[in-house]
């Protein structure tokens, strides 16, 4: 039986944001993309979660690529690149991120 309120419940906006962790700005900071054989090309970090980051990067780069993502003088990163739009890269790591790298990049924006 349907009550004749039902149709007036509010149901809350779907959320824009569809990430299991949240993304923390960071100050741009200098990191190094290179793609498995190739040379590191130089990119900008924008923001960074436990899983995944953000950059400004000028390189083709396709969705799905294999990477190697070096942040803040740290050992290579392995990604993948889940989207692209020319200038800007959003990567997936293949692990989690470090925790005590993860805090000393979003201290910096702090």
């Amino acid at each position: 039986m349907v009550h004749a309120t039902s149709q007036f419940r509010r149901v809350p906006p779907a959320r824009l944001e569809q990430r299991e962790a949240v993304r923390h700005a960071v100050l741009l900071s200098k990191v190094t993309v290179r793609k498995h054989t190739r040379r590191p090309a130089t990119a900008y970090l924008v923001d960074l979660s436990v899983y995944g980051c953000r950059v400004l990067f000028d390189g083709s780069v396709k969705v799905g690529d294999r990477l190697w993502v070096r942040l803040a003088g740290s050992e290579p990163i392995g990604a993948t690149a889940v989207w692209s739009d020319g200038e800007r890269l959003g990567c997936k790591f293949d692990d989690t991120l470090d925790r005590s790298l993860f805090r000393a990049l979003t201290l910096q924006a702090g």
